[in-house]
């Protein structure tokens, strides 16, 4: 493990804050058996079907991602019917709803625009889907063929919560930032960690059936762009809120490498926090076998709170 990406960037204290994968809603298919570097498109799933779901979803902020039960995955036997879930994540329209389906080709049936702005009609009428009742929903990345570190560590993490009785425990493939490994993507609120450990993540999910948001190892919320992310922990830890749909990004001013995005809660306070583009240094691999690079962190440069008179102008 000496040689991996997530070695080198934990013993560099690489910064995981604005680096979660961005998606407004995730569509989650259950699809045992090995995955291939890109598992829409290299998994039993099916090449075709594979290219018909990512053609339906771009463009729309759905993210598709494969899932599976934690254990062994050689050449695992397809279940008569899958798991599917849809979570929307963006605050004051959170939701999580779950079905089954014994057809995934039936998920191309899904508008897939009415589900990235968190309609979930089409959910429920094609996959006689409802809202999820099960408790929050723990997803590990585990695709070692896009990254050994997610096997790795990944694999371990996912088995580990899985036999220590933590429900709603799934592997996933790519949720992106290899050397943040292992990584965890927990729905419905779409908040992700990074280095993730086995008494972090049972605390990260209590905090989720509280309705609480746990920013330590926080890489970010997946409804924003990265500086939205990165802007937006910034005032949780500033203003000591962790209350799970308080906060939004309902700005962002200026393009790379500077910032500015304005955070509002919902009992109408507002800050404007000024976000910088820079580069971890010194270089290091971004991921296991690649060349060494000096990878894009979000510095926080100031978190200001806005007053009346300042919203006035």
């Amino acid at each position: 493990m000496s040689s991996t990406c997530s070695t080198a960037s934990r013993a560099l204290h690489e910064p995981v804050a604005g680096t979660a994968a961005t998606a407004r809603t995730w569509l989650l298919l259950e699809q045992p058996g090995p995955w291939g570097a890109k598992a829409l498109t290299s998994s039993h799933l099916g090449p075709a079907l594979g290219r018909a779901l990512e053609a339906a979803a771009k463009g729309t902020g759905v993210r598709i991602a494969l899932i599976r039960r934690p254990g062994r995955h050689a050449d695992s036997r397809m279940p008569a019917t899958r798991r599917v879930y849809l979570a929307h994540t963006v605050p004051g329209n959170v939701r999580l709803h779950s079905a089954a389906t014994t057809d995934p080709a039936r998920l191309l049936d899904l508008d897939f625009r009415a589900l990235g702005r968190g309609e979930t009609t089409s959910f429920d009428a094609v996959l006689g889907g409802a809202p999820h009742t099960g408790g929050p929903l723990a997803l590990v990345c585990t695709n070692g063929k896009r990254d050994r570190c997610c096997a790795l560590l990944g694999r371990p993490l996912a088995a580990e919560l899985a036999s220590s009785g933590v429900e709603g425990v799934w592997e996933v493939t790519h949720l992106g930032g290899h050397r943040f490994s292992p990584t965890v993507l927990v729905l419905p609120y779409g908040y992700a960690y990074g280095r993730a450990e086995a008494h972090a993540v049972k605390e990260v999910l209590h905090g989720v059936q509280e309705g609480r948001i746990v920013t330590e190892g926080c890489r970010g919320a997946s409804a924003w762009e990265r500086p939205g992310q990165a802007a937006e922990l910034a005032v949780r830890r500033a203003a000591r809120e962790d209350a799970a749909q308080a906060l939004s990004v309902v700005r962002t001013e200026g393009e790379a490498p500077r910032w500015e995005v304005t955070v509002a809660h919902v009992d109408g306070r507002r800050w404007r926090v000024e976000i910088a583009l820079g580069a971890s240094l010194p270089p290091r691999p971004e991921s296991c076998g690649s060349a060494l690079g000096s990878p894009a962190r979000m510095d926080v440069l100031d978190v200001r709170a806005l007053t009346a008179a300042t919203l006035a102008r």
